[in-house]
């Protein structure tokens, strides 16, 4: 294993950096937008303008990396990354901060991106699965390393801007000083939604409701801990272990899903995530303990269930276009996820902290009532025709090129053969 991993150990490292900096940038600007006094409705905004900079980043840099190459594009995307972090320390107003927090989204999916492209091409195809196991370990770790690092220091200074602005810069050097040769073309995002919704409505209508419920959460979740009077240990343990939660609970979901119908699955975690908002809401909690089980429960549902979607959208689309599905897929989760936290942030503005969660209540009704319809309708896909569940990176830190880099052998060849045939098959209707 120590083999396989030196060649990339570097560009896990670069990972850890940009992924520590993303942390940082995550939590520090709704923490201390909360402090200076910014409404509920204009955090809720910086949410949305992640979403619309970091769908546009997955979208527009394959062309970038096309005109430039993939190292002066890098270097332009950690170098206004840092930039859009030191900004928003001169111009503390939700007016600069939108726009900012859009263009961090923007470079940070870009780098993401170029980093993966580096270390999809630097993978012997035998140790694929491994090297994407590791490379998923290293982004949930570095993320909430960089969220817990605002434990460690004052807030309401510039500490933290600088810190995440040093940190994107940092990320530049695996990637400068990479000897190897120039990796393939990016990968591109390619939305075709008729086909998408054919194959698979549960997956479009599912990931759809899970960007808001999730993009809301991950946006306001700091700013609720913070006004219901958490301490700041506890705000950052609060956004961090739902992430950390998913992440285990994606393990016995998987085995679930590829046993019984994925839809099932799905509604019961739905389930699970309905009631965990329904207890934020009516037991309206404030002692530590209780906030931060509620907040692990929430968060292993909310961030377990794309797994499931993916797997159940593969389980139903044409052979060869697994990356092509996944690319689509996580852009129909940006617009969710644009919509979510700007219908939370109103929310919120209007009924206080149960506005959260009052919204991610209604996403997580609605998905279940669709899901149930769903299973009435049309068979579940035998199990022996199922794709392998496949465990993923919390959405947000995810690109389509994180979904290349988890493509297995078989499922690469049968893409690149899809893209050479002008006439790929389609899947069957008894498939779906």
């Amino acid at each position: 294993m120590t083999r396989q991993l030196l060649p990339i150990s570097a560009l896990l490292l670069g990972t850890a950096l940009l992924l520590f900096a993303g942390g940082i940038n995550g939590l520090i600007l709704p923490v201390r937008g909360s402090a200076e006094g910014f409404s509920a409705f204009s955090l809720g905004l910086l949410g949305t303008g992640w979403a619309l900079g970091y769908i546009s980043g997955c979208v527009a840099t394959p062309r970038l990396v096309a005109l430039a190459g993939h190292i002066r594009a890098f270097g332009v995307m950690a170098a206004f990354a840092a930039v859009a972090m030191l900004l928003s320390l001169i111009f503390i107003t939700p007016t600069a901060w939108i726009p900012l927090r859009a263009l961090s989204g923007f470079c940070f999916a870009g780098a993401a991106m170029i980093v993966e492209s580096w270390l999809n091409e630097r993978t012997e195809p035998a140790s694929r699965g491994k090297v994407y196991g590791i490379y998923t370990m290293v982004t949930l770790g570095a993320s909430t390393a960089g969220q817990m690092s605002l434990t460690l220091g004052d807030t309401t200074g510039f500490l933290f801007f600088v810190l995440a602005a040093i940190f994107y810069c940092l990320s530049l050097v695996p990637t400068a000083l990479s000897s190897s040769a120039t990796p393939r073309p990016l990968v591109s995002v390619r939305l075709d939604l008729r086909s998408l919704w054919r194959n698979s409505p549960v997956a479009v209508m599912g990931v759809a409701l899970i960007g808001v419920s999730n993009s809301a959460f991950g946006t306001l979740a700091a700013v609720y801990a913070d006004r219901i009077g958490l301490v700041l240990t506890t705000v950052a343990l609060f956004t961090s272990l739902p992430i950390l939660a998913g992440a285990a609970a994606q393990i016995p979901v998987g085995y679930l899903s590829d046993r019984i119908d994925r839809r099932k699955v799905l509604v019961g975690i739905a389930v699970v995530a309905a009631l965990a908002d329904l207890a934020f809401i009516l037991l309206t909690p404030e002692n530590r303990m209780l906030n931060l089980i509620l907040a692990a429960i929430l968060g292993g549902a909310i961030f377990s269930m794309y797994p499931v979607i993916a797997a159940h959208a593969n389980d139903h689309a044409p052979e060869g276009s697994y990356i092509q599905t996944s690319g689509g897929l996580l852009v129909v989760y940006g617009l969710g996820a644009i919509i979510g936290p700007l219908v939370a942030g109103v929310g919120m503005a209007r009924l206080g902290g149960t506005g959260l969660f009052a919204t991610t209540l209604a996403a997580h009704v609605v998905l279940i009532g669709f899901a149930v319809w769903r299973i009435s309708v049309r068979d579940a896909v035998a199990e022996e025709e199922k794709s392998a569940f496949q465990v993923r990176p919390t959405m947000g830190i995810s690109t389509p090129e994180t979904a290349s880099l988890g493509a297995s052998e078989e499922e690469a060849v049968a893409e690149a053969d899809a893209a050479s045939d002008p006439h790929p098959e389609t899947a069957s209707e008894e498939r779906r």
